[in-house]
Protein backbone atom coordinates (compact mmCIF):
# COMPACT_ATOMS: atom_id res chain seq x y z
CA UNK A 1 0.00 0.00 0.00
CA UNK A 2 2.78 2.40 0.99
CA UNK A 3 4.16 2.06 -2.52
CA UNK A 4 1.16 2.40 -4.27
CA UNK A 5 0.69 5.62 -2.45
CA UNK A 6 4.49 6.73 -3.34
CA UNK A 7 3.87 6.19 -7.19
CA UNK A 8 0.42 8.11 -6.90
CA UNK A 9 2.75 11.19 -5.76
CA UNK A 10 5.39 10.53 -8.37
CA UNK A 11 2.70 10.44 -11.30
CA UNK A 12 0.91 13.76 -9.61
CA UNK A 13 4.24 15.34 -10.15
CA UNK A 14 4.03 17.66 -7.01
CA UNK A 15 6.21 19.75 -5.33
CA UNK A 16 7.41 17.32 -3.37
CA UNK A 17 8.22 15.02 -5.70
CA UNK A 18 10.16 17.53 -7.70
CA UNK A 19 13.02 17.04 -9.65
CA UNK A 20 13.68 14.29 -7.49
CA UNK A 21 13.34 11.00 -9.36
CA UNK A 22 13.43 11.71 -13.15
CA UNK A 23 14.25 14.62 -15.17
CA UNK A 24 14.19 14.86 -19.01
CA UNK A 25 15.44 17.73 -20.89
CA UNK A 26 17.10 19.87 -23.77
CA UNK A 27 20.44 21.91 -23.33
CA UNK A 28 21.92 24.05 -25.83
CA UNK A 29 25.51 26.34 -25.99
CA UNK A 30 29.47 26.44 -26.80
CA UNK A 31 32.05 23.95 -27.74
CA UNK A 32 35.19 25.52 -26.74
CA UNK A 33 38.26 23.53 -27.93
CA UNK A 34 41.43 24.02 -26.17
CA UNK A 35 44.70 22.66 -27.32
CA UNK A 36 42.65 21.77 -31.10
CA UNK A 37 45.84 21.06 -32.87
CA UNK A 38 45.14 17.68 -34.37
CA UNK A 39 48.33 16.87 -36.56
CA UNK A 40 49.62 17.49 -39.82
CA UNK A 41 47.66 19.16 -42.72
CA UNK A 42 47.54 16.32 -45.26
CA UNK A 43 44.63 17.44 -46.38
CA UNK A 44 45.68 20.51 -48.54
CA UNK A 45 46.97 20.84 -52.20
CA UNK A 46 50.35 22.03 -50.90
CA UNK A 47 50.93 22.57 -47.73
CA UNK A 48 53.60 24.84 -46.07
CA UNK A 49 56.10 23.14 -43.66
CA UNK A 50 54.63 22.75 -40.67
CA UNK A 51 50.85 23.52 -41.70
CA UNK A 52 48.78 21.79 -39.16
CA UNK A 53 45.32 21.24 -38.97
CA UNK A 54 42.83 22.18 -35.98
CA UNK A 55 39.82 22.10 -34.83
CA UNK A 56 37.70 25.29 -34.06
CA UNK A 57 34.69 26.18 -31.46
CA UNK A 58 31.30 25.17 -32.38
CA UNK A 59 27.83 25.53 -31.15
CA UNK A 60 26.26 22.63 -29.21
CA UNK A 61 22.89 21.05 -28.14
CA UNK A 62 21.53 17.83 -26.59
CA UNK A 63 19.25 15.80 -24.34
CA UNK A 64 19.72 14.68 -20.94
CA UNK A 65 17.90 12.11 -18.55
CA UNK A 66 18.53 12.29 -14.91
CA UNK A 67 17.66 9.74 -12.64
CA UNK A 68 17.71 10.77 -9.19
CA UNK A 69 18.65 7.81 -6.68
CA UNK A 70 19.67 9.15 -3.47
CA UNK A 71 19.63 12.54 -1.86
CA UNK A 72 22.83 13.87 -2.70
CA UNK A 73 23.07 11.61 -5.64
CA UNK A 74 21.98 11.36 -9.43
CA UNK A 75 22.70 9.76 -12.91
CA UNK A 76 22.72 11.69 -15.96
CA UNK A 77 22.60 9.77 -19.36
CA UNK A 78 22.13 12.03 -22.52
CA UNK A 79 23.66 13.03 -26.27
CA UNK A 80 25.02 16.05 -27.67
CA UNK A 81 25.56 16.76 -31.21
CA UNK A 82 28.49 19.15 -31.56
CA UNK A 83 29.16 21.39 -34.72
CA UNK A 84 33.08 21.97 -35.30
CA UNK A 85 35.30 22.78 -38.13
CA UNK A 86 38.85 21.35 -39.65
CA UNK A 87 40.98 24.81 -39.87
CA UNK A 88 43.65 24.15 -42.30
CA UNK A 89 47.18 25.84 -42.35
CA UNK A 90 47.23 25.20 -46.02
CA UNK A 91 47.68 27.49 -48.31
CA UNK A 92 45.06 27.84 -48.68
CA UNK A 93 44.28 28.19 -45.69
CA UNK A 94 40.28 26.59 -45.52
CA UNK A 95 37.73 25.43 -43.33
CA UNK A 96 35.53 22.24 -43.54
CA UNK A 97 32.19 21.51 -41.37
CA UNK A 98 32.30 18.85 -39.58
CA UNK A 99 29.96 17.22 -36.39
CA UNK A 100 31.18 15.91 -33.19
CA UNK A 101 28.40 13.10 -32.07
CA UNK A 102 28.66 12.49 -28.04
CA UNK A 103 26.64 10.04 -26.58
CA UNK A 104 27.77 10.35 -22.19
CA UNK A 105 27.31 9.22 -19.22
CA UNK A 106 27.78 10.97 -15.57
CA UNK A 107 27.02 10.75 -12.11
CA UNK A 108 25.85 13.86 -10.51
CA UNK A 109 26.65 15.08 -6.71
CA UNK A 110 24.42 17.22 -5.08
CA UNK A 111 25.34 19.72 -2.74
CA UNK A 112 21.95 20.24 -1.55
CA UNK A 113 19.39 17.78 -1.06
CA UNK A 114 16.22 16.35 -2.76
CA UNK A 115 13.26 19.26 -2.66
CA UNK A 116 15.48 22.20 -2.58
CA UNK A 117 14.43 25.17 -4.96
CA UNK A 118 18.32 25.54 -6.25
CA UNK A 119 20.80 22.15 -6.64
CA UNK A 120 24.61 22.89 -7.12
CA UNK A 121 25.96 19.71 -7.99
CA UNK A 122 29.07 18.18 -9.34
CA UNK A 123 29.55 15.53 -12.23
CA UNK A 124 31.99 13.16 -13.55
CA UNK A 125 31.94 10.52 -16.22
CA UNK A 126 32.46 8.75 -19.35
CA UNK A 127 31.85 9.69 -22.99
CA UNK A 128 31.93 8.20 -26.69
CA UNK A 129 33.19 11.19 -29.33
CA UNK A 130 32.36 10.24 -32.84
CA UNK A 131 34.11 12.82 -34.72
CA UNK A 132 32.82 12.54 -38.69
CA UNK A 133 35.03 14.10 -41.41
CA UNK A 134 33.65 16.39 -44.08
CA UNK A 135 31.91 14.64 -46.50
CA UNK A 136 30.74 11.84 -44.51
CA UNK A 137 27.91 10.75 -42.26
CA UNK A 138 27.49 9.19 -38.56
CA UNK A 139 25.16 6.70 -40.53
CA UNK A 140 27.06 5.02 -42.70
CA UNK A 141 30.21 4.58 -40.26
CA UNK A 142 32.48 7.22 -41.43
CA UNK A 143 33.60 8.45 -37.64
CA UNK A 144 36.28 8.34 -35.67
CA UNK A 145 35.13 6.97 -32.16
CA UNK A 146 37.33 8.68 -29.13
CA UNK A 147 36.26 7.32 -25.68
CA UNK A 148 36.73 9.97 -22.80
CA UNK A 149 35.81 11.37 -19.09
CA UNK A 150 34.44 14.67 -18.56
CA UNK A 151 34.14 16.39 -15.11
CA UNK A 152 32.54 19.60 -14.08
CA UNK A 153 29.58 21.22 -12.28
CA UNK A 154 26.44 22.73 -12.76
CA UNK A 155 23.47 24.41 -10.96
CA UNK A 156 19.81 23.73 -11.52
CA UNK A 157 16.83 25.89 -10.31
CA UNK A 158 13.01 25.02 -9.74
CA UNK A 159 11.18 27.60 -11.68
CA UNK A 160 7.88 26.33 -11.58
CA UNK A 161 6.17 22.98 -10.35
CA UNK A 162 7.54 20.57 -12.60
CA UNK A 163 10.14 22.71 -14.12
CA UNK A 164 13.58 23.38 -13.87
CA UNK A 165 16.37 25.64 -15.48
CA UNK A 166 19.70 24.59 -15.35
CA UNK A 167 23.37 25.16 -16.31
CA UNK A 168 26.26 23.19 -16.76
CA UNK A 169 29.96 23.89 -17.13
CA UNK A 170 31.84 20.59 -18.40
CA UNK A 171 35.64 19.65 -19.54
CA UNK A 172 35.49 16.63 -22.14
CA UNK A 173 39.05 14.59 -22.53
CA UNK A 174 39.75 12.53 -25.33
CA UNK A 175 42.27 11.22 -27.74
CA UNK A 176 42.63 13.24 -30.59
CA UNK A 177 40.69 11.80 -34.33
CA UNK A 178 42.06 10.65 -37.39
CA UNK A 179 45.32 9.56 -36.73
CA UNK A 180 47.38 12.38 -38.47
CA UNK A 181 50.86 12.53 -38.98
CA UNK A 182 52.50 14.39 -35.76
CA UNK A 183 49.55 14.21 -33.39
CA UNK A 184 50.66 14.02 -30.14
CA UNK A 185 48.50 14.81 -26.79
CA UNK A 186 44.51 14.76 -25.66
CA UNK A 187 42.10 16.65 -27.00
CA UNK A 188 40.02 19.17 -24.14
CA UNK A 189 36.66 20.47 -24.90
CA UNK A 190 34.69 22.60 -22.67
CA UNK A 191 30.84 22.79 -22.60
CA UNK A 192 29.00 25.83 -21.68
CA UNK A 193 25.51 25.64 -21.85
CA UNK A 194 22.23 26.31 -19.70
CA UNK A 195 19.12 24.55 -20.58
CA UNK A 196 15.56 23.65 -19.20
CA UNK A 197 13.93 20.66 -17.64
CA UNK A 198 10.77 18.71 -17.62
CA UNK A 199 10.63 16.52 -14.00
CA UNK A 200 8.52 13.81 -12.04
Amino acid sequence: MKLVAALVVLLCGSSVAFGQLFEAGMSFGESILNKANIGSDVLSASPAPGANISLTNGFRFGFRVTLNTYRYLGWEFGYAYNRTQLHLDGPPVSELGMAVHQPFGDGLFYLTSEGSRIRPFVAAGIQDSNFVPPGSSVSSGGGDNKFGFNYGLGVKVKVRDNWLVRGDFRQYESGKPFNLPNQSGRLFQNEISVGFAFAL
